[in-house]
């Protein structure tokens, strides 16, 4: 029986998104800083309680902004996962900096906090967090760390959307935080990001390098009577059409999230006999919650996790698995400094991403379940006969 295809993402959209980019048409303004930036920059605000939210054309522009706002000098040093997106290193390389690449934990794929101290030394400028999944890092012993060392603490938040650290929002909690609304992500836009600032000696000038190192929104606002160029800068806001999309998705966010953490915790429920056999499911602290962006399997072995990815697709199931340990890639391996990151390379090696959109029925869901716990299944038959023969030669033979 041939199945219908069940792909790794389905971009879902609400209704709404047509009629706010006409909307958006009809006002006369369809370049940056429009009705629906403002609409989609006052949400954030309001509800996740950061200073200032700037709209970007992707999550890599609000890294891009980040390290601009650092004023990275040649030779400074950002401690960054090397389990992440190459935007998260290559934002802080543009501007010089040498990246330290620290490794994730046993539990999940964040960086491991505790290693951190040892990552130091007097050119660290900045730790970046990465919140794999949605789930928080341990962001307490990160701030401390940086609190010791006077350190920036950059919120790599692409994944996070309304996801929280001891009841405080992802992207809250550094001076800095970039997320994404890359058709991927819980909350789309198509393409698109957005950076949140949370310390109040960024909120000026972060506003300036938005606009090509101009003091164009001040003047805009009347604050200033013609703008200039006052700073470096570049074109990071997106066009309105872009905010308007985004908009509609967030109107609906509530609704979005409450479906994705449904299947997120279906799959949990489903594939949680595999722990048993030593196969890894997401791991959630007590300190975090979950936002239904990414449900994954961490199997034991490349060899296996490849067996696993053919019989997926030979049941017309789309995986994927996810980021490549950076420390070890060919542009970076001869700088990196030659310590052995190997939870980095086991996640590299071993997570296998599985669908998870707002439109995956539930009859498709199970039929992912079914196929993964069949492999692993079938697996252990060999190992369950070879057992059996063995306590069946055992026992004693009857007179």
């Amino acid at each position: 029986m041939k199945f219908n295809t069940i792909p790794f993402n389905k971009p879902y959209l609400t209704g709404e998104e047509l009629q706010y980019m006409q909307q958006s048409i009809r006002s006369g303004k369809v370049s940056g800083d429009g009705l629906f930036t403002h609409k989609c920059h006052t949400f954030f605000e309001q509800k996740f309680g950061f200073q200032k939210s700037l709209l970007t054309t992707s999550c890599t522009s609000a890294l891009e902004m980040a390290a601009l706002l650092l004023d990275l000098q040649p030779g400074d040093e950002v401690i960054v996962p090397s389990y992440t997106f190459v935007s998260t290193p290559n934002a802080f390389m543009l501007r010089g900096a040498k990246i330290v690449f620290a490794d994730s934990t046993a539990f999940n794929p964040n960086l491991d906090a505790t290693s951190l101290e040892g990552l130091i030394t007097p050119r660290t400028r900045a730790i970046v967090p990465v919140h794999y999944a949605g789930i928080a890092c341990d962001m307490d012993a990160i701030r401390a760390v940086a609190s010791r060392h006077g350190l920036t603490v950059v919120e790599d938040a692409a994944q996070a959307i309304d996801s929280y650290y001891k009841g405080r929002p992802l992207g809250s909690l550094g001076e800095l935080a970039a997320f994404s609304f890359h058709e991927t992500k819980n909350i789309i836009a198509g393409e698109g990001g957005m950076l949140a600032i949370n310390a109040p000696r960024f909120v000026k000038r972060a506003e300036v390098i938005w606009e090509k190192g101009t003091n164009r929104s001040a003047f805009f606002r009347g604050e200033v009577d013609k703008y200039n160029w006052v700073d470096v800068g570049s074109s990071f806001l997106p066009s309105d059409i872009l905010a308007a999309v985004l908009w509609a998705q967030l109107e609906q966010m509530e609704t979005i999230q409450a479906r994705r953490q449904a299947i997120w915790k279906r799959y949990e429920a489903g594939l949680e006999p595999l722990r048993q056999q030593g196969i890894g499911l997401p791991n959630i602290p007590a300190y975090a919650t979950n936002n239904g962006h990414i449900f994954y399997v961490v199997c034991r072995s490349l060899k296996e996790r490849t067996a696993l990815i053919s019989t997926l697709k030979q049941a017309n199931i789309t995986p994927a698995f996810h980021y490549l340990s950076l420390h070890r890639s060919p542009f970076y391996a001869t700088r990196h400094d030659g310590r052995p990151l190997p939870w980095a390379d086991h996640y590299t090696d071993c997570l296998l991403r599985l669908p998870l959109y707002y439109e995956l029925s539930d009859s498709e869901q199970q039929r992912v379940i079914d196929v993964i716990s069949q492999f692993y299944w079938s697996q252990q038959l060999p190992l369950v006969r070879h057992q059996a023969r063995r306590v069946a030669a055992a026992l004693p033979v009857a007179g």
